[in-house]
């Protein structure tokens, strides 16, 4: 495992590519994001008194 491993992180960034040992930041930020919504409660409905 090294700069010339292509499947690990350090060989992605060695020859500038992504994948699943190297996300992009969106990707990331995404994961995050879908993560964490998923753990909130579903926000209230109607709200009205009538």
């Amino acid at each position: 495992m090294g700069k010339g491993d292509i499947r690990s992180k350090r060989g992605k960034i060695f020859r500038g590519t992504h994948g699943n040992s190297r996300r992009r930041q969106k990707e990331k930020a995404k994961k995050r994001r879908k993560g964490a919504a998923s753990h909130l409660p579903p926000p209230p409905t109607g709200g009205g008194t009538s």
